[in-house]
């Protein structure tokens, strides 16, 4: 019952004429970004975080959580109309929604998706409204050794779930790492890595390493893009026959849960808990040889599953300030610059803010219920806009987004060089998710070690003499030992092989 009032207080918050504008913003803004392939919601909230400043960090936060949740909406209408995805976790969606769209079901297939994504959606902002208190009340018996081996943990999970190679994320990682300690020692106020340069000292910003790194290197990366599919403009039929929410009301509740137990971990990509997904309606299903034919079922499941995944995200944030992405990784900054604090004390001491953004989840997907379906045209004529000159576009806001935070000019041209480096990198199969993970956790990581260090008068013993800590320790030492006896036991089955 104290939740469902607080609930009641964030909604009188969350339904202000301003909040709500903002809210719509984000939404549109996300579903818009999902639309368009080669710049996602980590480089949209990075170039619109500069334009929030004169707002109140409710407003700001609202607008950007709604970027998040609605990309995963415009995602789903490109890759059911034109079998391209506009985001990651909606790939797995083209299987069976272009297959109905050339049937002439997309109507069906994009009211499912719509829908689907609603109830998860609503689902799982009550699964956040009951998981992150407890979590937070739970991490405040949480000091310096046992935040450290939290973080460490996550970093180790990030690493251990990356699509390529754990040998590669784990380059990222320690660049990542090096990378946060550019600027001022926190501790003893000294200039590290700097050589000399002014420009340094505050280190490298947030929004120039992302927008660089997921904005820029993106359009490079999409340079002469286009969609060559056939575009669907007679859609009729949203609405889901009764035969169409029979055989998807499973694959919905199924998603929705799986989507949001998995959202919570650290650095599990988006594409897991779709493509897990997948393969669960596919193993559970009477007709599994009809998948990837056009079953209504194999664009619900992964619909509701990316949408709770999404919002399930938001509950390590929140509560213990840990990202467990790349966009809750910008978002954790986005926080600290407002001068807030993710972790336990952020729900106790700005209660509003917390239950503001949680009501403004559910309002948020209701927009998006109502508005999605009438859009559908308006998206597909953006898609006919020739890519090069939305890349061009989208550059210019990169550099814009970049010199507004300071007035800045050496930010573009950071801009620029990572652009260049997550260009080159992602072509030799690196991911730049690690790197913003360490280098947004790098300097949280670093103050708590040190601050374990002093309290312990320099012992490491700290760490595996308090139970938490020395848990969370012992996990990251099992999954890095785990992969260790993966990667062996391949190479001997290859070796046996040969």
């Amino acid at each position: 019952m104290v939740s469902f009032s607080n609930f009641l207080n964030g909604l009188t918050i969350a339904l202000q004429p301003g909040n709500l504008i903002y809210c719509l913003i984000g939404v549109l803004t996300g579903t818009l970004v999902g639309v368009l392939p080669g710049i996602g919601p980590t480089a949209a909230v990075a170039l619109l975080l500069p334009t929030t400043y004169h707002l109140s960090p409710i407003s700001a936060i609202i607008m950007m959580c709604g970027i998040a949740y609605g990309a995963m909406y415009g995602g789903s209408t490109t890759s059911i109309l034109v079998n391209v995805p506009g985001e990651a976790a909606t790939v797995v969606t083209c299987l069976d929604g272009y297959q109905m769209a050339k049937k002439g079901r997309a109507g069906p297939a994009l009211g499912i998706s719509a829908l689907g994504s609603f109830i998860a959606g609503t689902l799982s902002v009550i699964g956040l409204m009951l998981l992150a208190p407890m979590l937070s009340r739970a991490a405040l018996m949480f000091g310096s050794p046992e935040y450290f081996s939290l973080m460490l943990m996550s970093l180790v999970i990030v690493t251990y779930l990356v699509r390529g190679s754990m040998l590669k994320a784990l380059i990222m990682v320690g660049l990542g790492l090096i990378l946060g300690t550019v600027g001022m020692d926190v501790i003893s106020g000294r200039e590290r890595f700097t050589y000399g340069q002014a420009a340094l000292r505050d280190g490298f910003g947030i929004i120039s390493v992302v927008v660089g790194l997921f904005g820029v290197a993106e359009v490079l990366e999409t340079l002469g893009f286009t969609v060559k599919k056939k575009v669907l403009t007679k859609i009729k039929g949203y609405l889901p026959t009764r035969k169409d929410w029979k055989d998807s009301a499973g694959a919905i509740t199924r998603g929705t849960f799986l989507g949001f137990i998995l959202g919570i971990f650290p650095g599990i990509s988006p594409m897991i808990p779709t493509f897990l997904c997948y393969g669960i309606e596919k193993r559970l299903s009477k007709h599994p040889e009809k998948f990837g034919t056009g079953v209504i079922e194999g664009v619900a499941g992964p619909e509701s599953c990316n949408n709770a995944a999404a919002v399930g995200s938001f509950v390590p944030l929140l509560s213990l300030g840990i990202p467990s992405n790349a966009f809750n990784a910008v978002l954790l900054g986005a926080l600290m610059i407002y001068g807030l604090q993710p972790g336990p004390l952020l729900i106790k001491t700005n209660p509003d803010l917390f239950w503001g953004v949680v009501a403004s989840m559910y309002i948020g997907n209701a927009m998006l219920l109502v508005l999605n379906l009438p859009l559908i045209p308006l998206w597909v004529r953006v898609l006919r806009i020739p890519y090069t000159l939305l890349s061009i576009l989208i550059i210019i806001f990169c550099f814009l987004g970049s010199y507004s935070l300071k007035n800045n000019i050496y930010d573009p041209i950071i801009t620029f060089a990572f652009g260049v480096f997550g260009y080159l990198i992602k072509k030799r199969g690196f991911e730049p998710a690690p790197l913003i993970l360490a280098f947004v956790l790098g300097p949280l990581i670093e103050v708590a070690f040190r601050q374990s260090m002093i309290a312990s008068d320099g012992s490491f013993m700290v760490f595996v003499n308090r139970p938490i800590s020395a848990f969370f320790i012992l996990m990251a030492l099992g999954i890095i030992l785990t992969a260790v006896v993966k990667k062996r036991t391949f190479s001997e089955a290859i070796e046996g092989e040969d």
